[in-house]
């Protein structure tokens, strides 16, 4: 069993999407992506809207 049971979806600067327990500080490089629930609720949202596993870098790349 998680020690954590809130949770906080954070992303970086390449649009990668994680989990962050809310009790703790956000990680340097990271910032809240604006939805905060129980693990299975922030993972499910992870899932609907990060379509693009590339980093930001490697889609841009590809665009040009």
């Amino acid at each position: 069993m998680d020690a954590f049971t809130e949770f906080t979806v954070v992303v970086n600067d390449e649009e990668q999407y994680s989990i962050w327990p809310t009790e703790l500080d956000v990680p340097g490089g990271w910032r809240q992506a604006g939805r905060t629930g129980t693990k299975e609720e922030c993972v499910g949202y992870i899932d609907e809207v990060w379509t693009d596993i590339r980093p930001l870098s490697v889609r841009m790349a590809a665009a040009r």
